[in-house]
């Protein structure tokens, strides 16, 4: 069998482990008690799945490939859990848009009146789009946090600008 077309060094590659959710420089690892709780259970199911890893010994080259990938994971991990600073969002000012706060914005102006938007302020780690909730470092969470109850705030949406009233801001359970 001609080897003219395989690479014999695929083994000796370094796997491409993906980074976690950047984190700036020089800024706290902020995370909610959900937030830590989805880190330390994320941790316990990497632990398992690099136990099975560890016992498949059908292909030696792919089990070693694996191993590396999963002790790169679990390292990145352990370092973001160790790095976490736990905030009880019922400990925020109750009128005022901080970490934790879950936002209702209703537009005032340079979009569809009245429309709203409602998201949660949470760590780097747990945020989703899809469950509306953005991370704490997001240009729309800096924009927001520190403002009041009822305050007018002029987003910049792509090309236009659109006025929003902080209609809404309630912290949940720990």
């Amino acid at each position: 069998m001609s080897r003219a077309f395989t690479k014999e060094d695929d083994s000796l590659e370094a796997p491409i482990v993906p980074p976690r959710a950047p984190l700036p420089a020089s800024t706290p690892n902020y995370v909610t008690p959900q937030g830590l709780e989805q880190l330390r259970t994320e941790l316990t199911d990497l632990e398992a799945s690099r136990a099975r890893a560890e016992s498949n010994r059908e292909n030696e080259a792919d089990r070693t490939r694996q191993l590396t990938i999963h002790n790169a994971r679990i390292s990145a991990l352990n370092a973001r859990i160790a790095s976490a600073r736990l905030v009880d969002p019922r400990t925020q000012p109750p009128r005022e848009v901080r970490f934790g706060a879950t936002v209702m914005l209703r537009t005032r102006s340079g979009g569809i009146s009245g429309a709203e938007r409602r998201f949660t302020i949470v760590g780097v780690d747990e945020a989703s789009v899809a469950d509306g909730k953005i991370a704490f470092t997001a240009p729309i969470a800096r924009l927001l946090q520190g403002c009041q109850l009822g305050q007018i705030v002029s987003l910049r949406l792509g090309p236009k600008e659109e006025m929003v009233e902080i209609a809404e801001i309630r912290y949940e359970g720990g």
